[in-house]
């Protein structure tokens, strides 16, 4: 059984950071082309992926704490000040894990501010279907004439 430590949790972090800023990238790609069927998969990765993050960064916190550190982000520079020969291999990846996840930050908003933008669009071209002034639920029949939608009236069995 491997010894869990902060340097294997940062190890793993670091790749799921980096692969999750992929992610963001290609949706970010989908959302620009407005290529939307892509999306869904793209999402359950992102779910996924930080899932994953959120465990590790928990995993890596109980180590510190056994470790006699502060088990929070705030206990990883004297971890590192500390960890000896793997000094400079842990601050490497500390520090590639904090800008990585700042880039993800920055994608995932823009990312947010585009799909807003789309749902815009989306509304535009729906309000465009509807007649002008109308404010009541219409539709357009088979015969792509406008129809309201009735209004159902309650159906009591007794």
């Amino acid at each position: 059984m491997t010894t869990v430590t902060p340097l294997n949790s940062l190890r793993e972090e670091e790749h799921i950071m980096s692969t999750l800023l992929d992610l963001l990238r290609q949706e970010q790609q989908l959302l620009v082309t407005a290529e939307i069927e892509g999306l869904p998969a793209l999402t359950n990765r992102k779910t996924a992926l930080v899932t994953q993050m959120t465990l590790l960064s928990a995993q890596r916190h109980r180590a510190l704490g056994k470790a006699g550190f502060p088990a929070e982000e705030a206990g990883m520079d004297a971890w590192i000040a500390a960890s000896g020969e793997a000094r400079d291999e842990s601050a490497s990846l500390w520090q590639a894990l904090l800008q990585h996840t700042r880039e993800a930050k920055e994608l995932n908003r823009v990312n947010g501010m585009l799909i807003n933008k789309q749902m815009g669009h989306t509304q535009d071209a729906l309000q465009s279907l509807r007649p002008q002034g109308s404010t009541a639920n219409n539709f357009y029949g088979p015969g792509g004439i406008s129809t309201s939608l009735p209004r159902s009236r309650g159906f009591l069995a007794g």
